[in-house]
């Protein structure tokens, strides 16, 4: 039960924290931004990569989030006209076909990813390894929340749960 609890922190704060502080900053450093080139009429060069580098931070972490919680976009114009049992065949199918591909897709993002890191930002000097770093963890949730609803619907399938 540890374990459990302990593997929903840390996703929780992949999910949920640290996109949440990614686009906090990002916010204010947008702010910051509009007041010293408008109000000041003295642009700040800093202020568009760490935004940039906010929303992409946002954007994945809360990307695997909504896969976390099932809000993200799905379009059910078959789905929604078979029966429980095809439904569940359907998710078994869809979560395999997306797990089996980011699965086998891991290992070249991660080696891409390292491989970015020789380039820097032009300002802030941040190596590109640590800018797109989120995107690895986006891919492996992604795979450890279709591989979790794989066994889930396999299970409802077996035991005919609510079919």
């Amino acid at each position: 039960m540890k374990f459990t609890k302990i593997g929903s922190f840390i996703l929780k704060i992949f999910e949920v924290y640290i996109p949440v502080i990614a686009f906090a900053i990002m916010f204010m450093v947008f702010v910051v931004q509009i007041f010293f080139r408008y109000f000041l009429n003295q642009p700040i060069t800093w202020s568009y990569e760490l935004t940039t580098i906010g929303f992409v931070w946002t954007v994945f972490l809360g990307a695997a989030y909504a896969r976390h919680k099932n809000d993200h976009v799905e379009f059910t114009v078959f789905y929604d006209l078979v029966g429980e049992r095809t439904k569940t065949l359907f998710r078994i199918a869809g979560n395999l076909l997306i797990a089996v591909a980011f699965i086998i897709s891991i290992y070249p993002i991660y080696d891409y990813i390292q491989f970015l890191g020789i380039k820097k930002t032009s300002v802030l000097q941040i190596p590109f390894n640590i800018v797109f770093f989120p995107f690895l963890i986006f891919i492996v949730t992604i795979v450890l929340h279709s591989i979790y609803d794989l066994v889930l619907d396999t299970k409802k399938l077996i035991s005919k749960e609510e079919l």
